[in-house]
């Protein structure tokens, strides 16, 4: 770790890696949009064209023909076709590691709608499965579009990357202030007065083995987070709180259509409210990986 350019003392090495990073860097969602005619068989050019962009923006926005097709092996093959193949698999899924993200009826038996994903409601930045254990940290995330909302639910998207820059252009102290192990931690779940899931604590910033990338896991939610008490962590918190509400060049906002998805490396996002109507039902398939998108990590794999 102490040689990548993530390590906050490692300056020379980081001043190389963000002038390289920065350089070309879209400037406009449009420049992350992949057309993909077949999705159940994406072409090597294709296939190409996403990675180019999830290797500079650590994400990419696929847009197919197939409208509201629900066939799940839309998104499954495409996240295949670019190496995600180990999905977190959990209570809300469906039994083959895909959830449905839509408004969760009232009589729904598993209580979807104590969870905001299954309501209309917004949802402030996160990455993905900032509760999971670091063995099975969520390093890439899929969401596909089979209806949208008439009125709502956009998304907002930073990479994680360009995030940690600000952050540590800020002042080098927040980087390790919030690479401590114990930075940020997931209260214990009780389902039923039984536990559900036991305290959750890692870092918010961390270099993976392997790949040399670096992850991020993070939640602006107030509720049911725990930080550090730690005046160098909280002053951490604060400036990357101030960072995501500040406007930046560096955020896509866009919309899913019918046919469309996003494919990233568990990029920052949100969520805004939508509202629903008859016959128009918003429904994103969401698949979690434990893998990052294939040849987009910081050595090439």
């Amino acid at each position: 770790m102490n040689d990548s350019p993530f390590h906050p003392d490692n300056h020379d090495a980081y001043l190389r890696w963000r002038d390289a990073k920065l350089a070309d860097y879209p400037a406009k969602l449009e420049q992350l949009v992949v057309e993909i005619q077949d999705p159940r068989h994406p072409s090597a050019a294709e296939v190409a064209a996403v990675r180019e962009r999830c290797r500079k923006a650590n994400m990419a926005i696929y847009a197919t023909p197939c409208g509201t097709d629900p066939d799940k092996a839309i998104p499954r093959e495409v996240g295949r076709a670019l190496g995600l193949e180990r999905l977190d698999s959990h209570l809300m899924t469906d039994g083959d590691g895909l959830s449905a993200l839509t408004v969760a009826e009232n009589d729904d038996n598993r209580g979807k709608g104590d969870y905001i994903p299954y309501t209309n409601k917004p949802i402030r930045w996160h990455t993905d499965g900032y509760y999971n254990t670091p063995d099975h940290w969520i390093l890439g995330l899929l969401l596909h579009c089979v209806q949208s909302a008439p009125d709502g639910g956009e998304n907002q998207l930073l990479d994680q990357e360009i995030a940690y820059i600000a952050l540590r252009e800020s002042n080098p102290g927040h980087i390790r202030a919030l690479m401590q192990p114990d930075a940020m931690t997931v209260p214990a779940r009780m389902d039923e007065n039984v536990m559900a899931r036991p305290d959750q604590s890692g870092p918010v910033f961390a270099v993976l083995p392997g790949s040399g990338s670096l992850h991020m896991r993070y939640t602006a939610r107030t509720r049911s987070i725990a930080w550090k008490d730690d005046p160098a962590v909280k002053a951490a918190v604060a400036a990357l709180e101030d960072i995501l509400a500040s406007p930046s060049p560096y955020v896509f906002r866009g919309k899913l259509e019918p046919g469309m998805g996003l494919i990233c490396n568990n990029v920052l996002h949100d969520r805004a409210g939508f509202t629903d109507c008859d016959g128009r039902k918003r429904l994103i398939y969401r698949a979690r990986y434990y893998d990052r998108i294939a040849g987009t990590g910081l050595n090439g794999e």
